[in-house]
């Protein structure tokens, strides 16, 4: 057979041998492309007597005869198709490809932890570590799905479907919290089921899957309120001193936070080539935000800059080479809830509390437009920003008292 310049063939033959114990012979089938060939077992055998060699079949007339016959010609068949199909898509057409074709082995079928552990090996280099970790820890309760609910270490991605996704949320909902560790609420089980939407996403992207089962799914997150401090709270702070070197410490960069939105991985990068005094003799923090690379220019408050200045000669700080000396997150978090416990703070108290404080407190509630506020938090997105734009009520208090003496003085 041959199309255009391929030359292509498929024949059936013995392989005398392999006989075996009652003498029969196993079938090869060998396929040839522009001379090259590869040979493939039919899992078929018969008497060597019975098979005529010249047109690659069995002889005789019996049922056995017909049927074997039968099923070599739809084998050739298949083979046929199967060149067919790599002529039609302008493949570079080989033996080895039309049989890979043959068997399905050019068909890879992808599973799901094969998928998360591409996207993670991937995203690692590019994503930040704290988002990474969420992505393991999402990860990790596929894992203990798959093992749980299937009975099994993995699943193919073909096997992915609505089911799947709502018995997975169903899983997430009841899952028993290990110690030390909060039980998932609403938010946070929509969290990792984006997640997994976002990676199942990327099987798509690259053809491992024809469609995203999440088409049909929503996700559901409740609107919650952002934790900040009131102007009371962060003024108990402020004035609290600590004989403690590292509560101190760990006082400064939170005030810091709360004066310039800054995120604690934003903090711990800052050099003093990020503080660049403007003509108006006022000074202000260049930086960028590590989550989203973003350009961040903030006109540093007094309380601020007092705190930079109150390290400029600290060994620790100058060895560093940085603007502020730098805790671990971890220990961050676990110091503040001491200094929560000193200042009465009734909340949760970690760092990001901080940057929701400078968004709400310092900012939004004494009337900086949230046009600004969106600049100086860093937010690609003015709807990032809205999330911290509750109404205060000791600021709508105080607008309503502006309003009142407007309409007290208007003429009749």
């Amino acid at each position: 057979m041959k199309t255009q310049s391929n030359t292509f063939g498929v024949i059936f033959y013995l392989r005398k041998y392999k006989a075996t114990t009652d003498g029969k012979v196993p079938i090869y089938v060998r396929i040839t492309v522009n001379g090259h060939r590869t040979d493939l077992s039919v899992k078929r055998s018969i008497d060597p007597a019975n098979w005529n060699a010249s047109r690659g079949m069995a002889k005789g007339s019996k049922q056995e005869v017909t049927n074997l016959n039968n099923y070599l010609e739809q084998y050739r068949s298949g083979i046929v198709e199967s060149y067919q199909e790599l002529f039609l898509q302008q493949k570079l057409i080989t033996a080895t490809l039309v049989k890979n074709r043959f068997t399905g082995q050019d068909k890879i079928e992808y599973t799901l932890c094969k998928l998360i552990e591409f996207h993670n090996a991937d995203q690692s280099k590019v994503l930040e570590v704290g988002t990474m970790k969420n992505y393991y820890t999402t990860q990790k309760y596929i894992k203990e799905f798959l093992n749980i609910h299937f009975k099994t270490t993995d699943k193919y991605l073909s096997e992915l479907n609505y089911q799947f996704i709502i018995e997975f949320e169903h899983y997430l909902r009841n899952r028993q919290p290990e110690v030390r560790q909060r039980e998932l609420g609403n938010n946070g089980v929509m969290k990792h089921l984006e997640r997994l939407c976002k990676m199942v996403n990327l099987a798509v992207k690259l053809d491992w899957l024809p469609k995203n089962p999440f088409q049909a799914y929503q996700l559901k997150f409740q609107k919650t309120e952002r934790p900040c401090l009131t102007p009371k709270e962060l003024k108990r702070i402020e004035k609290k001193e600590f004989n403690i070197a590292r509560l101190s410490i760990v006082k400064d960069l939170f005030i810091f936070s709360c004066y310039t939105g800054l995120a604690y991985i934003d903090v711990c990068q800052l050099t003093p080539d990020n503080v660049v005094e403007k003509e108006n003799g006022l000074f202000w923090l260049v930086t960028r935000r590590q989550k989203t690379d973003t350009s961040v220019k903030i006109p540093l408050l007094p309380q601020a800059l007092a705190i930079i200045e109150r390290y400029e000669g600290d060994p620790q700080v100058l060895a560093e080479g940085k603007l502020l000396p730098t805790l671990s997150h971890q220990k961050l978090n676990s110091y503040l809830k001491e200094i929560a416990d000193v200042c009465n703070i009734k909340q949760v108290l970690t760092f990001h509390v901080a940057r929701h404080t400078f968004a709400t407190t310092i900012t939004l509630s004494n009337g900086v437009p949230i046009e600004s506020v969106s600049k100086l938090l860093g937010h690609t997105k003015i709807s990032t920003t809205q999330i911290y734009a509750r109404v205060v009520e000791t600021k709508l208090s105080k607008d309503m008292k502006r309003l009142k003496k407007r309409l007290e003085v208007q003429p009749e």
